[in-house]
């Protein structure tokens, strides 16, 4: 599950407890729960949105234990997260995620699709695990990778030698923001860049609207989907 907390501008969402964090139909409705939220609060003139993970994990990816094998409840975790992703995408306001553990597949999409990633020196690895654990690639997950990664070589390391990166190799590589030397260092830093940035003083709206252009791609390959709520 997660909270959601307002320190002046900034939104922090929380995902709570000490597990991995799986993307499972309930924690996915718990985190847009939150973001409608966000949504429906006061109005001001800029905001910002930082997302951090309690425990080892930032999150390992889809609740396979959950979905048994079941195409079904598969497809139903696929579509919820593209939800979440429209919905990040859409968000009015410049969203930062901090990952403080690690992050593996659908785990680092989620972390990708917010407009900054800071990541924690000492712990923690980005990695694509699809390679390792027998499953395809989603296409709409390459779609994303495409825009926010933008060396195809970088990109061929991560889904074709299901690379863990550290977060020092994923800074070099371009593939987060910055590198930080531990957890409250990283959520520090994440609240700070927050501030910095509605101090700029940007219409969210338009803000929202401009990602919206930016990763057009990625709206599109998503389409309509259906995943409830």
């Amino acid at each position: 599950m997660c909270t959601l907390e307002k320190r002046g501008d900034i939104y922090i969402l929380t995902l709570t407890g000490s597990d991995e964090h799986r993307l499972n139909p309930t924690l996915v409705d718990s985190i847009r729960s939150a973001l409608r939220r966000v949504r429906a609060g006061p109005a001001s003139p800029s905001s910002a949105l930082v997302t951090i993970a309690e425990g080892k994990f930032f999150s390992n990816g889809f609740d396979l234990a959950w979905a048994h094998s079941s195409q079904p409840r598969l497809e139903l975790m696929s579509a919820k997260l593209q939800l979440l992703v429209k919905e990040l995408i859409s968000l009015p306001m410049p969203t930062i995620a901090a990952v403080t553990g690690h992050a593996s597949a659908a785990g680092m999409i989620l972390a990708l699709s917010h407009d900054y990633v800071l990541m924690r020196k000492d712990r923690g690895f980005l990695y694509m695990s699809e390679l390792d654990i027998g499953l395809v690639l989603p296409d709409w997950f390459m779609v994303l990778l495409k825009c926010k990664i933008g060396d195809a070589k970088v990109r061929s390391e991560i889904i074709l030698t299901a690379a863990k990166l550290t977060a020092e190799m994923a800074a070099v590589r371009g593939v987060v923001h910055s590198a930080h030397v531990g957890a409250e260092e990283t959520v520090e830093a994440a609240i700070r860049l927050g501030q910095e940035l509605v101090k700029r003083g940007w219409d969210g709206n338009v803000y929202g609207k401009n990602r919206m252009v930016v990763l057009n791609e990625v709206l599109e390959k998503i389409g309509n989907c259906d995943g409830g709520g």
